[in-house]
């Protein structure tokens, strides 16, 4: 019924002048109807394409507070506090797990990440140094505890600051595989996993394309050390003491729990032997250290310690050495003080505890955080933390929300702390990717203040390398921030993270593939790379380089200037289908699940759960059914002869 032709004249009576004739042949011969007068159309006009990407209401499914009495208002309070109180239990459990996560990770790979520091030949090369720093931090999971092994090394002078720039680029990279960690929990409804996975990758883009630009800068210029050595030799800084804040809190939990020897780590690292034969579990908490003068004798005057301090008795020749001499005096009190085992066993049995434990709590915060935010606990939420100030005003909203980022990273002084309790609250869809951005670029703000004063409490004798190595983690964040954040055509990484999430909403084991090839696979292969040399590093690292330079062209062009193109290159059907769609991959992955699923019965009932989502889907959008209407018909008969007059 998209048109109607019009009805002939009947009588003579109803004849009319030339001129109107020829007006009326002017016209069109036919009287399009409305898209209103079809059914089809009527129901396809009311449907809206949803963006998958906008916050979803949370509906209040509860009964209205005015509408209860006395006693369900004061059960309803109660219940809410109830629900607050064990929300911030779960909350510390959550924290203390990751704390307990970390060290799990430093007794499994901890002296391993000694031996790879220990390597000062390796280390000369800048992109080694960034792969060094990333899998350390993945090894240790805490960019604190191998910025601090970083920062012992320059101290005791087996590694220059130069040096450690790169490596202090990949340590900010590393912590953020832990947020991203906390979103693969999520992986159980499609929506909440594609903002969960985004808010959390977010974070990965910014650190990786801040050092695409930043490591190339360094070590043509040098600019993060020269800046940094200008600060340090500007102001005349003293040692102080670094303030504990969440810490106080959490190690009453923690500590009795494990407590570790940082000194072992770094003492492998400095090439001390006797730390190589020591566990890092701590066995004495309080210890008192005797430094005595005693006559030795030495080979010869050239050993002696000090011109002055050297004699000859006879055939000897004597020196004085300053000799040390610990006693243990108190015991510590945590779990595995006494128990004999490696630290490989305890650690492993610790990763499994606070992994169980980590998810769990994350599960019940995210059931807690959609039963507390209904209805207009929810809205006030949201309008606070996603609304932006009036005109023109309103660019300085994000700036708020990244000075927020740094003040609560630097109360929990962790930033995989802060973006992993942000990562479910992305995910149920109350923070929106777009101010979770700034927060995690905050949370890399304050997180670098820790490590500023950490390292303000060092000696006198260090603390201005100490002091350089913090600063040059804070610049190298604070001109990511300027380069990706300022002007919105340049805040690539939610692009990035979007187009990510999107595909792991489609196939959730992409999500795996990204964090073992981004965080494991493709460092290594550029470690091995660098270890083969320069010559085999640019042989192989630049045409690599610039084929995915190329295919990231062909992509943009193809999306929003295809016609720049070539006909074939228009589109990717040229290739097999698997070198460029994942569906192919998705069946290889589907049938190799359903192999190894050891359970037939747990695929069935995921099989009838698939089944009944998608009949509820059919159920929410029917098919669309076409049938005559008298009443519209006769409408539309009486409006045609309208306009025809006949």
């Amino acid at each position: 019924m998209d048109s109607l032709p019009l009805p002939q004249s009947v009588g003579p009576h109803n004849k009319i002048s030339g001129d109107k004739n020829e007006s009326q042949k002017n016209k069109s011969k036919e009287v399009e109807g409305s898209p209103a007068h079809s059914t089809v159309n009527l129901i396809e006009v009311g449907r809206e394409e949803v963006d998958p990407w906008d916050l979803p209401e949370l509906q209040d499914t509860g009964v209205p507070w005015s509408a209860l009495e006395t006693k369900g208002k004061v059960l309803r309070v109660l219940v809410s506090l109830v629900k607050g109180v064990l929300l911030l239990g779960f909350l510390y459990m959550f924290i203390c797990s990751l704390d307990i996560l970390s060290s799990a990770f430093q007794l499994v790979g901890g002296k391993t990440a000694g031996d790879i520091f220990q390597d000062n030949s390796v280390l000369s090369n800048p992109l080694a140094g960034l792969v060094i720093g990333v899998l350390v931090t993945l090894l240790v999971q805490s960019s604190s505890t191998s910025s601090s092994i970083v920062v012992s090394m320059v101290s005791s002078g087996l590694l220059t600051v130069q040096l450690a720039v790169p490596i202090i680029m990949g340590t900010n990279i590393g912590t953020s595989v832990t947020n991203t960690l906390v979103a693969m929990t999520q992986a159980g409804d499609r929506s909440i996993f594609r903002r969960a996975f985004a808010g959390a990758t977010v974070h990965d883009f910014f650190n990786w394309l801040s050092v695409l630009v930043l490591l190339p800068l360094e070590v043509a210029t040098g600019y993060l050390y020269v800046v940094t050595k200008l600060i340090i030799d500007s102001f005349q800084i003293q040692s102080g003491e670094a303030p504990d804040l969440l810490n106080v809190i959490t190690d009453i939990l923690t500590e009795s729990i494990i407590q570790l020897d940082q000194s072992v780590i770094s003492g492998i690292a400095t090439g001390d032997p006797a730390a190589r034969n020591k566990s890092l579990i701590k066995k004495w908490c309080q210890t008192f250290t005797n430094t005595t003068t005693v006559n030795v004798t030495v080979p010869g005057p050239e050993n002696c310690t000090f011109p002055s301090l050297c004699w000859v008795e006879g055939n000897y020749t004597l020196t004085q050495k300053n000799i040390s001499e610990t006693y243990n005096i108190q015991k510590c009190t945590h779990l595995f003080v006494d128990v004999n085992l490696p630290d490989l066993a305890v650690g492993l049995i610790l990763l499994a505890l606070s992994l169980l434990v980590l998810c769990s709590c994350l599960v019940l915060i995210v059931k807690l955080l959609n039963s507390m935010l209904k209805g207009q606990v929810a809205a006030v939420i949201k309008k606070i933390l996603n609304t932006d100030f009036p005109f023109p005003f309103g660019w300085v909203t994000g700036y708020i929300a990244i000075l927020v980022g740094a003040g609560m990273t630097f109360v929990v002084q962790s930033s995989s702390v802060f973006t992993s309790a942000i990562t479910p609250l992305v995910g149920i869809g109350v923070i929106s990717i777009e101010r979770a951005y700034p927060l995690s670029l905050g949370s890399n703000i304050g997180t670098t203040t820790t490590a500023i004063l950490a390292a303000m409490a060092s000696p006198g004798d260090t603390l201005g390398n100490a002091l350089q190595i913090a600063l040059v983690h804070f610049l190298f964040n604070i001109t990511g921030i300027a380069l990706w954040y300022p002007i919105p055509f340049t805040r690539i990484p939610i692009r990035l993270a979007k187009g990510l999430g999107n595909i792991t909403a489609s196939y959730r084991w992409f999500a795996a593939v990204y964090i073992i090839c981004c965080f494991f696979v493709l460092p290594l292969f550029v470690f091995s790379l660098s270890l083969a040399g320069w010559q085999v590093l640019v042989g192989v690292g630049v045409p690599l380089l610039v084929t995915l330079i190329i295919i990231v062209l062909i992509n943009v062009l193809q999306k929003r200037k295809p016609s720049c193109l070539p006909a074939a290159l228009r589109s990717w059907d040229f290739l097999p289908l698997w070198a460029h769609s994942l569906e192919p991959w998705d069946k290889i992955v589907g049938v190799f699940t359903a192999k190894c699923c050891c359970c037939c019965k747990c695929c069935q009932i995921a099989d009838n759960k698939d089944t009944g989502k998608d009949s509820r889907e059919k159920n929410k959008n029917p098919p669309t059914q076409v049938y005559d209407n008298p009443a519209m018909t006769a409408k539309i008969e009486l409006k045609i002869l309208k306009m025809t007059r006949l």
